[in-house]
């Protein structure tokens, strides 16, 4: 493989969200802050270009901007993750070597869908996940997802991590994460290399308890998630439980009530990026959520809140 794998079994790797300027286009110094924000952060790694990071929202060429950005200025600084989805798979398969070559550590690939009708059967995942591998060379992350729509069986992914030697990272985001998790983990045995949970940590003590390894939140509150990952994963279980029931309601309103548009408000308030823009047709989040939002990052202090004041 392109990278050394094992810094990539546990760890924070949050999803790096696309600041806009008011009017709307992309902020490119504050895409830079935000990255060295989340490496202030003390992230295990950066992931790009996801869901999160308002990617269906993105024109291809803004697409390769951000990757050459973004590669660039982290510059190894940590691993960088790029999300290569997209239906087609020779479409997905290329954004996947400009990633590689662009210097990507991992990538994460959502199963294939185009809306809520259309999408590919276990064989045509497979074959899809299959020559996005051969054409990267580096690890996959699979991205389990509801949104995608695609159900993705136990006994499929431990298939694949098994005949896919790149294709054995799984951040499993679906109800009752932690089941699944356990499940695959019993059914994959050391071919599962990393199991991560994501949806913004939300379930993270369960399926920390399930055996997952790391978590791909939002780039809110890494900081404050890492400690309860590395103190779980020591066997400091008290402390890991005490942790997370500190943050946990702040998680809990940026699940539930905001969305992507959390961490952009945080951020701006403070001072790491000037606005905090959704593009249309995302709404700007309403000045009472804002405030609970703001309310309760206040009394746990992420790094977000005040890494530019």
């Amino acid at each position: 493989m392109a990278t050394s794998t094992e810094r990539l079994k546990s760890g924070v790797y949050p999803i790096a969200p696309t600041p806009f300027h008011a009017n709307g286009d992309i902020d490119l110094d504050g895409q830079k802050r935000v990255l060295d924000c989340m490496i202030d952060q003390g992230v295990d790694g950066i992931c790009i270009l996801a869901n999160y990071s308002e990617q269906f929202l993105l024109t291809d060429v803004e697409r390769d901007t951000l990757l050459d950005l973004c590669t660039t200025h982290v510059a190894g600084r940590v691993p960088t993750i790029v999300t290569t989805s997209h239906f087609s798979t020779r479409v997905a398969a290329e954004r996947a070597r400009r990633a590689a070559e662009a210097g990507a550590s991992m990538l994460m690939l959502m199963p294939p869908y185009h809306g809520a009708a259309l999408k590919a059967d276990e064989k045509g995942t497979f074959e899809h996940f299959k020559t996005v591998a051969a054409a990267a060379g580096i690890p996959i992350m699979v991205q389990d997802a509801p949104l995608s729509g695609v159900t993705l069986s136990v006994p499929f992914l431990a298939f694949m991590a098994r005949e896919l030697e790149t294709v054995r990272w799984f951040k499993i985001e679906t109800p009752m994460a932690a089941a699944k998790l356990r499940a695959l983990i019993e059914a994959g045995g050391e071919v599962i290399e990393g199991p991560f949970d994501g949806e913004e940590s939300i379930t993270l003590m369960a399926d920390l308890d399930a055996g997952a390894t790391g978590t791909m939140p939002s780039a809110l509150l890494p900081d404050l998630i890492k400690p309860v990952v590395t103190d779980h994963l020591a066997g400091r279980f008290d402390e890991a439980a005490a942790g997370y029931a500190r943050i946990l309601p702040l998680i809990n309103f940026e699940n539930r009530q905001c969305g992507l548009r959390a961490t952009k408000a945080v951020m701006m308030e403070g001072g790491v990026i000037k606005s905090d823009y959704v593009r249309h047709p995302l709404e700007p989040l309403h000045e009472a959520t804002r405030e609970g939002l703001l309310r309760l990052a206040r009394e746990v202090q992420p790094l977000s809140l005040r890494w530019g004041l």
